[in-house]
């Protein structure tokens, strides 16, 4: 795929592991299939979501990518996510439970073109 056929993206830096999960939820709620990925660029561990915003004036959309930064890797597969009256539950685990609504987290190599884009935006 040439470079020039690849748009760069907005990137979108988050507070908390809560709030990319919570973002995650809300699209998966919808009936979006939505994963959470993760690479290493500079010693540094980033997990997001891509995103479209749908309509953006006169485009077709916008594309972003809501990410979250860590100095060490996450210790799982899953980030489980729950809201109810009482509070929002987030963990990262291994492996699914009942009552959570389960994000994986896919590893995808830093050198695909569309990180290559994005990685000199994030910080």
């Amino acid at each position: 795929m040439p470079d020039k056929d690849i748009e760069t993206m907005i990137p979108v830096k988050l507070s908390t592991l809560n709030d990319l999960a919570r973002l995650a939820g809300s699209t998966s709620a919808l009936g979006h299939v939505t994963y959470i990925v993760h690479f290493t660029a500079a010693s540094k561990h980033y997990y997001g979501i891509f995103i479209v915003f749908r309509d953006y004036y006169k485009l077709y959309g916008l594309p972003m990518f809501y990410y979250i930064e860590f100095d060490r890797e996450l210790q799982g597969n899953y980030v489980l996510f729950k809201s109810d009256e009482a509070g929002e539950t987030v963990e990262v685990s291994k492996g699914t439970r009942p009552g959570f609504m389960a994000l994986p987290i896919i590893n995808i190599q830093p050198d695909t073109p569309l990180l290559q884009k994005i990685i000199p935006l994030l910080g």
